[in-house]
């Protein structure tokens, strides 16, 4: 491990709404943060950027500072974990490890946002090593290597399912034998259990209350669990097996007492959750012919976002669309959001009555999304697009932005950078 000296950290505002985990710090995508400037100029310059390699997972900022993962293929091929100070993008400490990629495709680095909470940072490699750090200093308080002990039948995307905290357990979607979900001590790293045998799939788990309980789901390459976090017990769940392969990113959607699904090659499904019981019923269901002729909605990369009685996401190509909760109809599609590609991206975050996109051109976008339209207010080049993650049409910017203290923090395969988006002071 490599340990570099940092400038003094600022004091921060520990009030302040922090990006702990991937999606924000309720893992939903939203940002609570209030005073973010209305417009944007045409380039937005980096208040600091610092240069890193090629690697999928979004930074997750926590505690006055900044945390990414990233990989490098020569002379060796290692993953590493940064911590950078939020203010100056100075580092602070770096942590490596060997890990080559066998079996895996899109070899440009790390799925999964780095966690953080209470003074840990947990992180997860694409072959499944798991650490758990001081948060302050980079030491390894345990470690894991899942491929080994948990015989991994590795996702042809490797192990890209970001793991949840409740309470004192880490649950990662681990896709061994016998060991589809496993549950951590999150402080020492001890197994408190194991469960299921589904295959492998990329979508993150979240937790949610559901009948008086807290409930994990999981969407899985066969079906989505609804699981007790602290047992590993099943509660319910809703057969989903993948027509092709499995190819679910987008985490599940949870509005009101309504969950949305939603994948590549699977379309749609909207779930109701019985209030009175542990069940779930479907509501309704859409699927398209194929991945160009497509219904409802076939998320790729990116977690649609609900709104009032509407979800809003990104189509198999790019194009951003509303659907009416109550029968997955199509209200309506945009396609200037992003350029049409396959596997073009937007990456959602709501902050009050707008939504903040970030597309797969580097582009940051302050935006309103209603059943009338798109309206896009504004829009920033943050970002090049690189070649790393995807070798093809100039490159992406797919990883996820996070937002703290006043500001976005993204990557792309060279560099990680930071601006500022409060409003300015002498804003009406």
């Amino acid at each position: 491990m490599l340990l570099m000296l940092a400038a003094l950290l600022p004091a921060i505002d520990l009030q302040d709404p922090e990006w702990p985990q991937w999606r924000g710090p309720t893992r939903d995508g939203v940002w609570s943060e209030p005073a973010a400037r209305a417009s944007l100029p045409d380039t937005l310059t980096p208040k600091w950027r610092t240069k890193i390699g090629s690697g999928y997972c979004g930074p997750t900022i926590a505690d006055g500072r900044v945390y990414v993962m990233d990989r490098v293929d020569e002379p060796n091929e290692i993953e590493r974990v940064h911590c950078f100070a939020w203010e100056t993008g100075a580092p602070i400490w770096s942590h490596e490890y060997d890990s080559a990629y066998i079996g895996v495709s899109y070899k440009a680095g790390p799925r999964c946002s780095v966690q953080v909470l209470d003074g840990l940072a947990y992180s997860l490699g694409t072959m499944g090593h798991l650490f758990c750090f001081d948060a302050a200093s980079g030491e390894v308080r345990w470690r894991k290597d899942l491929g080994s002990e948990y015989k991994i039948d590795m996702p042809i995307w490797g192990i890209s399912a970001a793991p949840v905290i409740e309470g004192e357990h880490l649950i990662v979607p681990v896709s061994g034998k016998d060991a589809y979900l496993v549950a951590f001590d999150r402080k020492t790293g001890k197994e408190q259990w194991r469960a299921f045998s589904d295959r492998g799939n990329y979508s993150a788990p979240i937790v949610i209350n559901h009948a008086g309980e807290r409930v994990l789901v999981c969407w899985s390459g066969d079906r989505v669990l609804g699981v007790a976090p602290t047992t590993g017990e099943l509660h319910w769940q809703y057969p989903l097996k993948a027509k092709n392969m499995p190819l679910a990113c987008a985490a599940p959607v949870l509005h009101q007492d309504k969950l949305f699904l939603t994948a590549f090659y699977d379309g749609c499904a909207l779930l109701e959750l019985d209030p009175q019981k542990l069940s779930v019923r479907e509501l309704w269901r859409r699927r398209g012919r194929n991945e160009r002729s497509t219904d409802g909605l076939h998320s790729i990369i990116s977690t649609p976002i609900a709104i009032e009685d509407h979800i809003y996401g990104v189509d198999s190509y790019g194009e951003l669309r509303c659907l009416s909760i109550k029968d997955g109809s199509r209200v309506w599609e945009d396609r200037t959001a992003v350029p049409r590609a396959r596997w073009a991206t937007i990456h959602f975050v709501k902050n009050a009555d707008r939504v903040w996109m970030f597309n797969d051109r580097g582009e940051l976008l302050i935006s309103k999304l209603t059943p009338n339209g798109f309206e896009e207010l504004d829009r920033a080049k943050l970002l090049k697009p690189t070649r790393g993650q995807l070798n093809r049409r100039d490159g992406v910017c797919w990883s996820h932005p996070g937002f703290a203290y006043g500001h976005v923090f993204a990557r792309n395969d060279e560099e990680l950078v930071c601006a500022d988006l409060r409003a300015p002071a002498n804003a009406k």
